[in-house]
């Protein structure tokens, strides 16, 4: 059995001495309850979900590192006439992101980056960057166009942070997998030893067996297709496939909330483009960006994400998969990077399916910040289309490496930056260095 499957039963509910402990802050606590259930080895069928916790409680303060004079401090350093008033009021606002870490309010590690993004209700802060003349340039050009082809090489690198010992490593990377959207994946060079798995591969990677090696690097070129349609201009079968329609736990669940929400949100509208539509437009009108833990510490997120309406882009992108499901639309997830000249990191999107046309796309956290930037045309463009900057490994969450990996991983979800293990101990996101490098761009 491997350990990552635990990951499965996230939403079987903890004892309740366990979760008022954890509540509180008393993580060693829990933890003690824990072990102790799992050594009386009673319960057989809560153990999975005993020992995910377990891991969970010991990397949570990792995610939620600053106490609440920090996090002020760390805004004032900015923003000198920040107040903590302004503060406990944005935390009450659910812009902040906080957990009880040992007793206390302790906060996320990215809070800063996530209020940045929006200048209205932090104006001391330096804002994000945005830079969408180029993006506004080449998705004008997919419109007038068709679609457009990129050329893409990248080279990524996975290696133990800084104080990581041991000898004897074992490694996987993320590569290019055959999808609708990729052709002509090569693999250009790579540490020596290394093992593709098929290019089907649901979390297709590059893999190391164990050696003496701390450093590995695999260099990649693949060709990246974005047709352009305008969904809306679909004439829908009156018969829709009923495959990708069902609940996937522990996050594609569909809870009484997200029935009744998607019922609301669908309501009189037969048309599975415009339902699917409605969704979209729900869910970018009304769902924030916030950056996010690490998603091992996540339970049912479509439906979480449905409450706070708070979300990164894969949260997003499993609240719309979730919610066309709900509608009977045939929806599923993709991840990778997102890969522009200058600009390479982690990023998920969804996919739909309408008869007779085939898959289509839906980037809800690209949607939602053209809406937060007031760029309404580029809004609608992410609703049936993405753009050529994408390299896409993962098309299913919770699913084994290629070979399984036997040790817990560093996101068990999915794989966008690389795993390791190393003298027998997988490595977790905090102890592993990753990079992505974007070689060649090309338009073709």
């Amino acid at each position: 059995m491997f350990k990552n499957l635990d990951f499965f039963r996230l939403n079987d509910q903890l004892p309740g001495d366990i979760a008022r402990r954890k509540a509180a802050g008393d993580l060693e606590g829990a933890a003690r309850l824990i072990k102790a259930r799992l050594a009386e080895d009673t319960q057989p069928e809560l153990a999975p979900r005993l020992r995910a916790e377990l891991l969970r409680l010991e990397l949570l303060p990792t995610d939620y590192v600053f106490t609440r004079e920090e996090a002020i401090a760390r805004v004032k350093a900015e923003w000198p006439e920040f107040t903590g008033e302004r503060f406990d009021a944005l935390v009450d606002d659910g812009r902040i992101d906080w957990r009880y870490i040992h007793g206390e309010p302790r906060f996320h590690d990215r809070f800063l980056e996530s209020l940045r993004l929006y200048p209205k209700l932090a104006p001391g802060l330096t804002p994000e960057e945005q830079d969408n003349e180029e993006r506004d340039r080449v998705l004008a050009r997919m419109r007038a166009e068709g679609g457009l082809t990129a050329r893409i090489t990248i080279r990524a690198s996975v290696k133990p942070a800084a104080g990581v010992t041991g000898s004897r490593c074992q490694a996987w990377l993320p590569l290019p997998a055959a999808c609708p959207q990729q052709s002509e994946i090569e693999i250009l060079d790579a540490t020596p030893g290394g093992v593709p798995a098929p290019e089907d591969a649901p979390q297709r990677t590059i893999w190391w067996p164990e050696s003496d090696t701390r450093e590995f690097f695999v260099t990649y070129r693949y060709l990246h297709r974005a047709d352009y349609i305008d969904p809306l201009t679909i004439a829908p079968d009156p018969e829709q496939p009923d495959f990708d329609t069902g609940e996937e736990e522990p996050h594609i669940v569909f809870t009484p909330y997200l029935r009744a929400l998607t019922a609301r949100v669908t309501y009189g509208i037969q048309d599975p483009v415009q339902k699917a539509k409605a969704i979209y437009d729900y869910i970018t009108g009304n769902v924030d960006y916030r950056f996010q833990p690490d998603y091992l510490q996540l339970e049912s997120i479509a439906h979480q994400c449905a409450v706070e309406l708070r979300g990164d882009c894969g949260v997003m992108a499993l609240l719309f998969v979730t919610m066309c499901r709900i509608a009977k639309i045939p929806a599923k997830w993709q991840s990778g990077l997102a890969a522009r000249p200058g600009s390479t990191g982690c990023h998920d999107w969804a996919m739909f399916y309408v008869a007779p046309h085939g898959w289509l796309w839906a980037d809800c956290s690209f949607g939602s910040s053209a809406r937060r930037q007031g760029e309404e045309e580029r809004r609608r463009h992410y609703f049936g289309n993405l753009d050529p900057w994408r390299m896409v490994a993962n098309s299913e969450f919770y699913v084994p490496l290629t070979p399984a990996d036997p040790e817990w991983r560093a996101d068990p979800y999915d794989n966008q930056r690389g795993e390791m293990i190393v003298d027998g101990k997988g490595l977790s996101s905090g102890l592993l260095e990753a990079e992505q490098e974007l070689v060649e761009f090309t338009l073709l």
